[in-house]
């Protein structure tokens, strides 16, 4: 079994900072793309951030120039540093992972729980 387990969130003021981090462990063989997604109370899912595991990164429109993904392959975690924050990025911010079981030669996708991120104006 997997597990993905966040850390992080919290409670920030307008235009300051927070790094959210989430860790695997489990039975992995490898761990391909990783990412950073948020869903504000009444919206839909929405991708943050991605990396892949050659370290090119996707982001948001919405938080470029912003929000950093980076990746620790050896401790299989993802980092999302979050810069200059903005009221708008209040939400639950969820890793995933698109990893390869060491028992097995599939991909599977796996969640992290959620860690809450409120940025008052």
């Amino acid at each position: 079994q997997v597990h993905l387990v966040e850390s992080g969130g919290g409670l920030v003021q307008a235009g300051g900072s927070l790094r959210l981090s989430c860790a695997a462990s489990g039975s992995i063989f490898s761990i391909n793309a990783m990412g950073w997604y948020r869903q504000a109370p009444g919206k839909q899912r929405e991708l943050v951030a991605t990396i892949a595991n050659d370290g090119s990164t996707n982001y948001a429109d919405s938080v470029k120039g912003r929000f950093a993904i980076s990746r620790d392959n050896a401790k299989n975690t993802v980092y999302l540093q979050m810069n200059s924050l903005k009221p708008e990025d209040t939400a639950v911010y969820y890793c995933k992972m698109r990893l390869v079981l060491s028992s097995t030669v599939y991909e599977y996708v796996y969640w992290g729980q959620g860690t809450q991120v409120t940025v008052s104006s």
